[in-house]
């Protein structure tokens, strides 16, 4: 394998996924686009996904072969947390398998700080506030929805902007349940613009129609967190910018 520089200046990034950081171990953060899958499903979504190689659902990981050197050298890219294909923003990478391993233990342990932004429909009562809420989990047919249950979802709320009848939220889930923010939103009358299953789908429409747009506003705005490597402690921190259509309809 050629050097590290060379397998990050290399990477078979997906339409519009760019490289936010990454640090000497070879864990890093990348900025998803809307519309972009965090992985294929099928050999049919490689051209729309993360990145423009295969993938193992078993392993977590892309892989590929760099055609770019003498040799090809086979290279794989382990995938550390998952964004629907709706949502942009910030999505870990790791270039080592027990850095993965590592990284996603942190998760697991609820160590890893996330920060999302959401447009929503209507104004908060309060300008910050702390949701927690019983949430259930189901999966059928390859799809996942999320209804009033047994399972405890905590998030922050700020409000960090408003218009006539958006509002622009700050929002930090403290538990990882699937869609956690678009329901806790949607159950307090805060529907995101754009949601196609929890939302207001007239208002969808409306929205759509005025700003020609039919995206989810949600994003990952930052994640950060410490984790130990090889006997030795890290910190990693990214942010993804703020795409500008969020704040245009205030």
């Amino acid at each position: 394998m050629s050097g590290v520089g060379d397998f990050w200046a290399d990477l078979p990034l997906g339409r519009g996924v760019s490289l936010l950081a990454r640090d000497d171990n070879g864990l890093a953060a990348l900025d998803k686009p809307a519309g972009v899958l965090s992985h294929p499903n099928s050999p049919g979504d490689k051209p729309r996904s993360l990145l423009a190689a295969a993938y193992s659902l078993a392993g977590e990981y892309y892989h590929w072969e760099a055609s770019a050197t003498p040799c090809p050298t086979a290279r794989r890219l382990w995938l550390l947390n998952r964004l629907d294909s709706a949502t942009s923003g910030v999505i870990l990478v790791a270039a080592d398998a027990a850095l993965a391993a590592a990284v996603r233990d942190q998760f697991r342990r609820k160590n890893v700080r996330k920060i999302y932004q959401a447009l929503v429909f209507g104004r908060p009562r309060a300008q910050a506030e702390i949701w927690r809420d019983r949430l259930a989990v189901q999966k059928e047919d390859g799809r996942i929805r999320t209804a009033r249950g047994h399972l405890q979802a905590e998030s922050g709320m700020r409000v960090v902007g408003s218009g006539r009848d958006l509002a622009l939220l700050r929002l930090e889930p403290r538990t990882g349940r699937s869609h956690q923010l678009r329901v806790q939103c949607a159950e307090r009358g805060l529907p995101i613009v754009g949601d196609q299953t929890y939302g207001d789908f007239r208002r969808n429409r409306e929205f759509a129609a005025r700003a020609g747009t039919r995206r989810l506003f949600l994003h990952s705005l930052e994640t950060g967190f410490e984790y130990e490597f090889k006997g030795t402690g890290h910190s990693f921190a990214a942010r993804a910018p703020l795409p500008p259509e969020f704040e245009k309809f205030l």
